[in-house]
């Protein structure tokens, strides 16, 4: 049973209603254009067709097949998953090959059989990895059968949720892998349209995967007006239930709870605390269609390709600092506590016989030997004394270049530009966001001055009062010297002119962290500090916005450094 849990078959998950059910009525029944279309590629046979020529239905039951039973003398089922609407799923092994697989069946006059069929084989074309692979499509014996990979080793996003809301990290990875991979399915024509918690699974190396692309659509007869519509905001409900552990619409889907009744769609930083504001924001471009959210005035987005670059336009959400576990508590040991320190029995040991010393020199011969020695000693601390006080009393040599004066002719060397390695938005919390265009910053010093970098427009003087300031931060790859700074704005631009200390290893992550230098108002701005400093991270501060485009916008044109 825990094999089953973790298996790439069920598609008869709880909360059976599209996603879309709530939104708009973009999912619709297929059942009955399928059937005709059944009906009338199938050629009736004996009874069938005097029943189809009489106008009855057949009746709609799932194949009575049993474990053991074997599909093309190769799949062997093992156990039944799912039955429901004539159709069932088994978990199955393949015995030529030694391993597991999923297997779904209905009988070959089903009205969906032959778009069950089809949609099968055309996902067997796509060939992606982030997808459960469909191995085998076949019609045989009355019936039809889907073969698709089955992967024990990895977990439904439905019991990832049961435990908790997901780190801000994990959620990233998840609406970056799975926009991404719907994205590359569209490009080919094949949308899912059944998009749930349990069609997502997470792989031991947290690779995240889609099963079910086409075929539990079909099974089911789910169609969609706008599929690329369909599958967006579903992304955008995985997104919202992995951020909150609540579903985003105002009914129990799935093992999570809803959202109250008559309060409409709440952003996730609405329903929970602590919520990424990004990735709250992004989850409501998916699900919100009709506008975005009034504080980043933002277009919705209505493909999985737009969602995909939404993601990756937005700074990557790092991963969460690992956590060591505190050292024990210490604790004597049994040496500290026992004899150490006290006299211990020594054992005794054997008396030796003492050697007499030899007699001393006593003769004249003796005498004399010591007083030669004695002399030798007394002459070598003589002559070793002097060395060394010869040696502290030299005068040391002086290494000192000779001072020259600058003759009149010599002029201070000009400022050299300084490259700028690269470069960052700025707009910290808590009155910002974290984020302000950073996809276009780079137009900033491209030495284009027809691109500009521009922040968000602001419906009011002074940020509309949401904020101070907001502006970017240039890396200039090592601490060096910066005697001032060239900026050339559309329109006039109060602006500040802060940097970081000279030993930062990394940029502030607050306006505090930088020093203020200098400031200027107007189109053309040069800042020059007091005196040259030296830094690594320079922060271009704006602080009032000229009017631009209906509100109030900062636009940035050029920008030079100079040494």
């Amino acid at each position: 049973m825990a094999e089953r849990s973790t298996a790439a078959v069920d598609v008869a998950d709880s909360g059976d209603e599209p996603l879309t059910a709530k939104a708009d009525k973009a999912a619709t029944d297929g059942v009955a254009t399928t059937q005709k279309m059944a009906e009338k590629s199938a050629e009736p046979t004996g009874s069938k067709a005097v029943e189809r020529q009489s106008g009855e239905q057949p009746s709609i039951t799932a194949p009575e097949l049993h474990s053991g039973h074997k599909l093309a003398r190769r799949y062997r089922l093992e156990e039944c998953v799912t039955r429901l609407d004539g159709f069932s799923s088994w978990r199955a092994v393949d015995e030529k090959l030694r391993r597991a697989v999923g297997v779904h069946l209905l009988p070959a006059d089903h009205p969906r059989a032959r778009s069950v069929l089809a949609a099968a084989r055309s996902a067997a074309l796509l060939g992606d990895p982030r997808f459960v692979q469909v191995l085998d499509a076949v019609e045989e014996n009355d019936l039809v059968y889907v073969v698709h990979e089955w992967l024990p080793d990895s977990t439904e996003l439905t019991a990832l949720l049961a435990t908790g809301p997901m780190e801000a990290h994990d959620a990233y990875q998840l609406v970056s892998q799975v926009s991404q991979a719907m994205a590359a399915a569209h490009r080919e024509g094949l949308a899912h349209l059944r998009l749930t918690p349990s069609a997502v699974l997470r792989s031991s190396t947290g690779q995240y995967r889609i099963r079910g692309l086409a075929v539990n659509a079909a099974l089911r007869g789910i169609t969609a007006e706008r599929p690329q519509r369909t599958d967006t905001e579903a992304i955008g409900a995985l997104l919202y239930a992995a951020l909150t552990q609540r579903w985003p619409y105002d009914s129990d889907a799935y093992g999570l709870s809803g959202l109250p009744k008559g309060v409409g769609l709440l952003s996730p930083d609405q329903v929970r605390a602590g919520v990424h504001r990004g990735l709250s924001e992004i989850a409501m471009r998916a699900l919100a269609n009709d506008g975005a959210t009034a504080s980043r005035q933002d277009r919705p987005c209505t493909t999985p390709d737009e969602l995909a670059k939404a993601v990756a336009a937005m700074p990557r959400v790092k991963p969460p600092e690992p956590t060591f576990p505190s050292p024990p508590d210490y604790q004597r040991t049994t040496y500290q506590q026992g004899t150490y320190g006290r006299p211990q029995a020594r054992p005794v040991a054997a008396t030796q016989p003492v050697i007499a010393p030899p007699a001393p020199l006593q003769s004249r011969t003796g005498t004399a030997l010591k007083w030669a020695v004695s002399a030798l000693l007394i002459a070598a601390l003589g002559l070793g004394s002097w060395q060394i006080a010869d040696r502290l009393l030299a005068p040391e040599p002086t290494t000192e270049k000779p001072v020259t004066s600058p003759t009149v002719d010599e002029k201070p060397e000009p400022p050299k530009p300084v490259s700028i390695v690269s470069a960052q938005d700025f707009d910290p919390p808590p009155q910002g966001n974290g984020t302000e265009n950073p996809q276009a910053i780079q137009l900033a010093y491209d030495g284009d001055p027809s691109t500009y970098w521009h922040t968000v427009n602001y419906r009011g003087v002074g940020f509309a009062n949401l904020k101070s300031g907001v502006g970017m931060v240039l890396d200039l790859g090592t601490a060096q010297k910066v005697s001032s700074v060239d900026l050339s704005f559309l329109g006039s631009t109060e602006v500040e002119l802060r940097t970081a200390p000279s030993d930062a290893s990394s940029a502030p992550s607050t306006l505090d962290g930088f020093t203020r230098q200098a400031s200027g108002t107007g189109s053309n701005v040069t800042l020059k500090p007091t005196e040259a400093v030296t830094t690594r991270y320079v922060l271009v501060w704006l602080t009032e916005l000229p009017a631009n485009d209906g509100g109030y916008r900062g636009k940035l044109a050029e920008i030079k450094v100079l040494g």
